[in-house]
């Protein structure tokens, strides 16, 4: 019986630390408007996100980059548990919402609520798409298609760069 609960801390403990270096593999200790819980409306200049985030994210996030497809730590993840954005921290999307697209980034047919994100027409590359943008920092997550499965077809293609996870049951303070 020792054992088994030996185990189960141990297996805790290992969930725990993996769920904090989430927080600190991008750098949030040095992001002072990066909060889980907080939904008020941040408005920073692009000049303060670039001293505070990582090179890969403020490209995606801040400079509409895109990420390989294929390449980004979640596109095919089945880890149950909570999406939040990596810049500000806020929840977007739950792992429930989330499909197999095969189209090499995570994918989700909707999000946590309709407050959580906004839509934006954008026509770079020649493309006619809508652009989902965090409604709390206003960065870039991705894209929307029309092509995703019932009940909403939606498919909200992310990159995973510019997303955080927590695993089902942690949290992310």
């Amino acid at each position: 019986m020792k054992s088994i609960s030996a185990l189960v801390i141990y297996f805790s403990a290992s969930l725990i630390a993996q769920s904090q270096n989430i927080k600190t593999d991008k750098g949030h200790e040095k992001n002072p408007y990066y909060s889980n819980t907080d939904i008020k409306h941040l408005t920073v200049s692009n000049a303060e996100w670039k001293k505070i985030l990582p090179p890969d994210l403020y490209a995606v996030a801040r400079e509409q980059a895109t990420e390989p497809a294929f390449k980004g730590k979640y596109w095919n993840a089945t880890t149950k548990g909570t999406y939040y954005c990596a810049v500000c921290g806020n929840k977007l999307f739950k792992s429930d919402a989330k499909f197999a697209s095969d189209c090499g980034w995570p994918s989700f047919f909707e999000p946590i609520g309709k407050d959580r994100v906004i839509y934006k027409k954008d026509n770079s590359y020649g493309m006619e798409r809508t652009e989902v943008i965090c409604a709390r920092c206003d960065s870039h997550l991705g894209h929307i298609f029309d092509d995703g499965p019932p009940p909403s077809h939606n498919r909200f293609c992310m990159n995973s760069v510019s997303l955080d996870f927590a695993p089902e049951g942690l949290s992310k303070n």
